[in-house]
């Protein structure tokens, strides 16, 4: 179907007083029989398919997106000028949609690297972490003696070990000046997470020596002991020393690295990271809802998907609810949106001031519209647990961390957790990595994909160009997270990215 054939808008629900343009629509322009837009209609916004009187709820996918602030006449271009959020009772109707996952009969397998601990991995790196930014320089410095630079020619540091995909520094902004608490707890959580992260061989972790969050309390308050080689730049003898000392260990360490190898593993070995984040007024018709696709197929063979991400989950929660396997699952969701309004608040912001200023010129209006189709990525199976931040994930299934919006903190918990892979939608193209773990990019249009291909790895705009259903996107998408879970280099990888996404969610004063 071309341009001049298609449909100029898209009616995602039967019950939906506004339609999604496909490309920029003139002012005039028929939109469905009987009317025509009354302005220019952006490509990806709404326009109205009937009048709406102030205070009306507007809706798309069927669901409440907010509330007209003006009268909005058939055919009018709907946006933050007449539509804005609003209150409206929620029915959480705990497990009434829960459903018996049908497993699929034929197993899928990828090559991965099974671990002495019997985990799998999807990727082979050498890590380093820090307690605190006084040692991230230092940490740097090491990484840098055995980095790949992806747009410079040179020798290969690490052309004699093969297997090992790269050093990799996790540097961060805190770890000291801040309170001995809950934000210290999450932030050795999260450390504690990269430390055993399977996709990591060998892991060492540097501090300064006199911060708060001392080499000492994280091993024993995570039980790290023996896992991973320390440094303390005071105690070696400052910064060359150290670095000298960083050097030799991934020197000493690289042969064993090298020496793991692929072998099958069934696709049940998964843990996928599902994260969006530049969105568009497409995202909920295209990427979204193939990745769900595609996450259906992880769950059905047995493997695991992490939605998080909570304030754009918010205004949504009770389609989750619905889902749950049970009523306390439901409930520790709804305390999560709980504790983020009284968090807000208590901060002087809004849940609805979430949709960035791109995610609005791409169409999105609220909270509510983003969440809406921001949750199609987890696709239609039973939730079966929350966790918190970047605590270990062990449910096999769809589960849901609670982790702020902004993608490279909600990233870096979901990997803490365990994710062993990343799919990431985009619309306005997002830019990201997030290592250890590969991330796939996945494209809400074509024009962007064909404008940013170099970072974008899958187009799912062909499902908005009509020469792809959702499900064939979705199995297409996952054929793709198997190769890559079998070594094939995403697009993002390729690019170097991932050392500086790493960011740990940052709670409490900074002292």
């Amino acid at each position: 179907m071309d341009a001049l054939t298609e449909p100029p808008v898209i009616r995602l629900h039967a019950e939906d007083g506004v339609a999604i343009a496909r490309r920029a629509l003139p002012e005039g322009t028929p939109v469905v029989p009987g009317i025509r837009a009354r302005a220019r209609i952006p490509a990806g916004h709404k326009v109205a398919l009937r009048g709406h009187a102030p205070g009306e709820a507007v809706r798309r996918y069927g669901q409440i997106i907010g509330f007209a602030t003006q009268p909005i006449a058939p055919g009018e271009w709907v946006h933050t000028h007449n539509l804005a959020m609003g209150d409206f009772a929620r029915d959480y109707a705990w497990g009434v949609d829960a459903r018996l996952t049908e497993p699929l009969p034929v197993p899928a397998h990828f090559l991965g690297i099974r671990r002495p601990d019997g985990r799998v991995a999807t990727r082979n790196h050498i890590g380093i972490i820090t307690s605190v930014n006084c040692s991230a320089h230092v940490a740097e410095l090491i990484a840098r003696a055995f980095a790949r630079n992806p747009f410079a020619e040179g020798p290969d540091p690490l052309a004699d070990f093969p297997q090992v995909d790269g050093v990799v520094a996790l540097t961060h902004k805190t770890g000291c000046g801040m309170t001995e608490g809950e934000p210290l707890r999450l932030l050795r959580r999260v450390l504690a997470g990269f430390a055993r992260h399977p996709n990591f061989s060998h892991v060492i972790a540097i501090g300064l020596g006199c911060e708060v969050n001392q080499l000492g309390g994280l091993l024993e308050e995570q039980r790290l002991a023996g896992r991973l080689r320390t440094l303390t730049i005071q105690e070696t003898g400052g910064t060359r020393k150290t670095v000298e000392a960083g050097i030799a260990f991934v020197k000493e360490v690289l042969a064993e690295a090298n020496a793991a190898r692929r072998t099958p593993a069934p696709a049940s070995e998964l843990c996928v990271a599902l994260q969006c984040g530049g969105s568009d007024g497409y995202s909920g018709i295209t990427a979204n809802p193939a990745l769900g696709a595609a996450s259906d197929l992880v769950v059905r063979h047995g493997g695991t998907v992490i939605l998080s991400e909570s304030p754009e989950t918010y205004g949504a929660e009770h389609l989750l609810t619905r889902r749950a396997v049970s009523r306390e699952v439901g409930e520790k969701l709804v305390a999560v949106m709980r504790w983020w309004e009284e968090y807000t608040a208590r901060e002087g912001a809004e849940m609805n001031a979430n949709p960035s200023p791109g995610n609005k010129a791409g169409g999105l209006t609220t909270i509510l519209e983003k969440s809406l189709g921001a949750m199609a990525k987890a696709g239609t199976t039973n939730l079966v647990e929350v966790y918190r931040y970047a605590e270990p994930v062990t449910a096999k299934g769809f589960v849901f961390m609670d982790t702020p919006g902004y993608d490279p903190v909600g990233a870096t918990g979901q990997v803490a957790g365990g994710a062993n892979l990343m799919c990431f939608t985009t619309g306005r193209g997002s830019v990201f990595g997030c290592k250890p773990a590969p991330s796939l990019k996945l494209a809400t249009n074509t024009p962007m994909f064909a404008r940013m291909e170099e970072d974008m790895d899958i187009n799912c705009g062909t499902i908005l160009d009509g020469t792809e259903s959702v499900a064939e996107c979705g199995a297409r998408i996952f054929q793709h997270m198997l190769r890559t879970a079998s070594g094939e280099r995403t697009k993002s990888e390729a690019l170097g990215f991932g050392d500086a996404e790493f960011a740990p969610w940052v709670l409490g004063a900074t002292m």
